[in-house]
């Protein structure tokens, strides 16, 4: 050895000739303690998993999200006349530390200044008595203005604006309260749109029926941000090129005579539709639910149409939707930061801290484990909820995102949940299975015409609905996706269900006819074709599908393709509406385990690429077990709403180390066997000469 070089001597391939190869011996330790390393990287982040787990077993990690909440508090305060001057102190707080430098707010980090958020975050400060004279003020008034104004924002954004009398309600799409008494079999009705819309367009209609407004002083009216002549100018909601004998133009000669007759006391059904809407809010936000739909949205409309309806703040019915709708708050005394979550997730990360846990090697009936296990199973949803109208599958079953959401349990959590179930050795090992096979029956029930799975409905996908007024919040559908049907068909695979039933091969012929040309697919929950790509390749290895396929493996290349200089893979928002960034963005913890977990679902864990990757999570871990991440990797509606899943950070790395470093020893020991397999032959056969 020379110099920390050590010399290695090998044989050429011609002659009897000698060269001497040399290694830095660096690079020899590294590759001998390269496993040791794994090893204690997941040791260390299960006893970090562990440490947040709460007392009764399950996990809950924050949601975090843009300032639109924050601000849609504050607005909401002001609407009620009930104005907690701390809290909207420390929101404003929240807000002001978010402006980007031209002025504007973002909805994801390191992305652009967006229309609807800044005039939300201007409006909002306006509001708690910031004057538009002042610098901060100005610079997001020339951004809003830059960007279109006020007229640019979405109809929820405008609907906002308008219950506090800063924008015209006959510029505002109609939402009749009598669409909940079309029937089911009625081209459109309530349960052709998503579970979401539904829970957000029965209280609107409420709203748009009173109209609720409440009058501002002229000095927080919004004249700076309309752009010259728009403000009271012609208008119209047909869009630029677009013909009046279109699609689009049918559904706005519907909104106009719909303006009109909202105008006109003709309306027989209007009081039967309003007692039915309050009747069908009632029940969902009653013991059970967690607030309606319990997010945050449908929440927050919800209490505007209890009171537009006349409930008073003394009622146990909406003081109920007011103490489920403050939950939602994050009282953040260690960095002064009241921040507002769009949902709670307990369920969901409950069960992916099970799956990372027990796939990385810890013991599958340890009482943690165990406990988290009961704490799920005890959560079945056993109620026929708003998912039985489209199918009306005999057995209700299923699971939801929040800790109580009775009427909207959903596949995707349901999957999850399933994935984590299997691997945890319970006591009461029949009742695991009974409920296990009830879910797995329910789950598969909800497959859509054609093939794939979505998140609460079956077959919620008429495309034509998305050029309904109202609907420009880009998630009116709930179409089947890719990412949850790859879930549902690892979730098969391990469970046992055979390659060749029907179901599972329509499944499989949805993935193909949804992935795009360069091999990757779009994922419609996770940001975003790496999370797509991800899922897509883990279920078609789980199910039994061949990875040598040429379909297959162009997916794991389009992966490698993306993998930064650093060892790790990012991807931001951004490549929803600009498919040229798909897999490009800043390295995170959570998208670096779903690329390293995608390529090695097509075996050879010795790519150079899986170990760049998995040397990029161990040296990046925190000391306490953890990794960092600052940016949003999760998708609520594509484009509109992005959000960060704290659990995320954990979870995924913890996994996907956990299943490298058992594949890495199981590969170790058919080595070790082949080799002294090899070397007793020779030595037979060299005894025997």
């Amino acid at each position: 050895m020379h110099s920390g070089r050590l010399f290695l001597k090998k044989e050429n391939e011609v002659g009897d000739n000698k060269k001497l190869h040399s290694v830095p011996l660096s690079l020899v330790e590294e590759t001998l303690n390269f496993p040791q390393k794994v090893e204690k990287t997941i040791k260390k982040a299960q006893r970090y998993l562990l440490s947040i787990q709460k007392e009764d077993g399950h996990w809950v990690g924050e949601l975090f999200v843009d300032v639109t909440l924050a601000c849609d508090c504050i607005h909401l305060m002001h609407w009620r006349g009930k104005i907690d001057y701390k809290k909207q102190k420390r929101l404003v707080k929240h807000i002001l530390d978010r402006q980007l430098p031209d002025g504007g707010w973002n909805i994801y980090p390191g992305g652009p200044s967006e229309v609807n958020a800044t005039v939300k975050a201007y409006f909002a400060l306006k509001l708690a008595g910031f004057s538009p004279d002042e610098p901060l003020m100005a610079k997001a008034r020339s951004t809003i203005l830059r960007l279109g104004g006020i007229p640019k924002c979405m109809t929820y954004t405008k609907l906002g604006l308008a219950l506090l009398g800063v924008y015209p309600w006959d510029r505002l799409p109609v939402i009749p309260p009598e669409i909940i008494l079309f029937p089911n079999w009625f081209p459109f009705n309530l349960y052709e749109i998503s579970a979401w819309s539904r829970t957000m367009l029965v209280p609107l209609s409420i709203i748009h029926h009173f109209k609720p407004t409440r009058i501002l002083p002229e000095k927080l009216q919004l004249h700076e941000l309309f752009p010259y002549g728009t403000e009271r100018g012609k208008f119209s909601w047909l869009k630029k090129g677009a013909k009046y004998l279109s699609k689009e133009g049918l559904f706005l000669a519907c909104d106009k005579f719909l303006q009109y007759w909202d105008k006109t006391s003709l309306k027989p059904f209007r009081k039967m539709a309003i007692e039915k809407a309050e009747k069908w809010i009632l029940e969902r936000i009653a013991a059970g639910s967690d607030g309606l739909g319990a997010i945050f949205p449908a929440m927050h409309y919800a209490i505007m149409a209890l009171i537009a309806l006349g409930y008073t703040e003394d009622n146990p019915i909406l003081k109920k939707a007011i103490t489920d709708f403050e939950s939602l708050e994050v009282d953040d005394q260690k960095n002064d930061d009241l921040r507002i979550q769009p949902c709670l997730s307990p369920l969901w990360d409950t069960a992916i801290g099970l799956v990372a846990l027990a796939e990385s090697g810890y013991e599958r009936n340890a009482p943690q484990l165990k406990k988290a296990a009961h704490w799920i199973i005890n959560r079945e949803i056993r109620i026929k909820g708003d998912w039985y109208v489209r199918n009306p599958h005999p057995e209700a079953s299923g699971w939801a995102f929040e800790y109580n959401n009775m009427y909207y349990p959903d596949v995707d959590d349901t999957l999850m949940v399933l994935l984590a179930l299997r691997l945890i050795d319970i006591d009461d090992k029949i009742k695991k299975e009974e409920v296990m096979q009830r879910a797995l029956r329910w789950v598969i029930s909800f497959q859509c015409e054609n093939g794939g799975w979505a998140a609460f409905d079956k077959n919620v996908y008429k495309k034509w609905l998305e050029d309904i007024p109202f609907a420009d919040h880009n998630a009116i559908l709930d179409p089947p996706c890719s990412d949850i049907t790859a879930r549902a068909l690892e979730l098969f695979g391990k469970m046992g269900i055979r390659k060749n039933e029907k179901f599972v091969q329509k499944a499989i012929r949805y993935l193909k006819e949804t992935q795009e040309s360069d091999g990757s697919w779009m994922g419609r929950w996770g940001v975003n074709y790496i999370y797509g790509t991800w899922q897509a390749l883990r279920g078609l290895q789980a199910i039994g599908e061949d990875m040598n396929q040429e379909w297959i493996l162009r997916a794991r290349d389009w992966l490698e393709s993306c993998q930064n200089e650093d060892g790790g893979w990012g991807e931001t928002p951004a490549s929803y509406d600009n498919p040229q960034l798909k897999g490009k963005g800043p390295s995170t913890a959570s998208q670096t385990a779903w690329a390293i977990s995608g390529i090695m679902a097509c075996g050879d864990i010795f790519r150079p690429s899986i170990t760049r990757g998995i040397k990029y999570l161990c040296e990046r871990q925190l000391s306490d077990g953890s990794w960092a991440e600052e940016f949003l990797t999760g998708t609520g509606f594509p484009g509109v709403f992005y959000l960060k899943y704290d659990m995320y950070r954990n979870a995924w790395p913890l996994l996907v180390i956990g299943e490298y470093y058992r594949q890495y020893q199981q590969a170790k020991e058919r080595a070790t066997y082949w080799v002294d397999a090899t070397l007793g032959c020779m030595e037979k056969r060299l005894s025997a000469v």
